[in-house]
């Protein structure tokens, strides 16, 4: 199954070519990480890159159209691009199943997940 999505516009769109996620984590959002090179995006895409907790850049690409958030891609970790899982198509997202939680450090009190993969920061 290839996973599919696109911005709010649907002015950008995209195909992953894998049958799931390498990891669905909650990180201030819901992401599913993938490959890199199993992306293929089409459409209007900006950039803006922030520092990371690494020190290196991570790149938040989003629709130019609409400003969509489509996913982030850190340069600490080159290989994985991490894709805003709301944008995916809503077949897709209603299954999947998040096991990974990041910067849990930081997670607000409310939020009651225990899930089988915590991390106080980035995972290494």
């Amino acid at each position: 199954m290839v996973l599919s999505g696109h911005c709010l516009c649907k002015a950008v769109t995209y195909t992953i070519d894998v049958d799931k996620p390498a990891a669905v984590a909650y990180d201030h959002s819901l992401v599913a990480v993938v490959p890199k090179d199993k992306l293929t995006v089409k459409g209007p895409t900006k950039s803006w890159a922030g520092v990371g907790s690494s020190g290196k850049a991570v790149h938040r690409v989003f629709c130019s159209e609409c400003g969509s958030p489509i996913a982030h891609d850190p340069d600490a970790a080159p290989e994985i691009i991490a894709i805003k899982a709301g944008t995916l198509d809503t077949e897709i997202k209603k299954k999947l199943q998040p096991d990974t939680e990041i910067w849990t450090v930081s997670k607000l009190p409310f939020c009651q997940e225990h899930l089988a993969h915590p991390f106080e920061h980035m995972p290494q």
